[in-house]
């Protein structure tokens, strides 16, 4: 009888899941992992502010406010390593801005904070999104400088601050960096005014297609 030859064994090692399979998704891309984050932080960011109403300088409170806040890095983290979405590019500035102006004030209705310096933020950032979509429609996309994100970071710092039962009686220091926050806000609004005047002026004046 004639031995049948075995079949050959691969050499190299074998590729575990994690290396055959990487999960990316495309730009137009809707049901992402990202953006499951994104929209769980629009839906409790409602519970957060009826909290900071009843009861806003509390361990509850603080807690709830910390998990959202640090979601957003998770989001964005999500976000890098699965690729990143138009989707996503519109939804998680607009869960940044539902949870920080919406905690804001209503810091000002608990008389943590001071109405003008919530007025003024809050007056940029409207603004800023009727521009970016003036220049969505125009088909440009001006991505946001690192200026933008570090303003909602200290955005989240200063209410954080008000919201930390240690520091939540000291309301200078919430106040104070709540007018950083303000410095922040107007300066990387004129750069976003600046590049999208740049990219529109590029914009008009490329050739068209013979």
């Amino acid at each position: 009888m004639t031995a049948v030859p075995a079949e050959p064994t691969p050499t190299g090692p074998l590729p575990t899941s994690a290396a055959a399979f990487v999960s990316r998704y495309g730009p137009s891309a809707l049901l992402t992992p990202a953006n499951a984050l994104t929209l769980a932080r629009l839906v409790f960011a409602p519970l957060l502010l009826v909290q900071i109403l009843r009861a806003p300088t509390t361990w509850p409170t603080f807690v709830l406010g910390f998990v959202l806040a640090f979601s957003d890095g998770i989001d964005g983290y999500v976000a890098r390593r699965h690729g990143t979405t138009r989707s996503g590019a519109f939804l998680d500035p607009l869960a940044d801005k539902v949870l920080v102006l919406g905690a804001l004030f209503a810091l000002v209705s608990a008389h943590r904070f001071w109405l003008v310096p919530v007025a003024l933020i809050a007056v940029r950032e409207v603004a800023i999104s009727g521009y970016r979509t003036q220049l969505a429609r125009q088909g440009l996309a001006v991505p946001a400088r690192p200026l933008g994100k570090i303003k909602t970071v200290v955005q989240e710092f200063a209410v954080a601050l008000a919201l930390f039962p240690p520091t939540g009686d000291h309301r200078a220091w919430a106040a104070g960096l709540l007018w950083i926050a303000v410095a922040l806000t107007w300066v990387s609004g004129a750069q976003y005014l600046l590049d999208g005047r740049s990219a529109a002026t590029t914009l008009g004046h490329r050739p068209s297609a013979a």
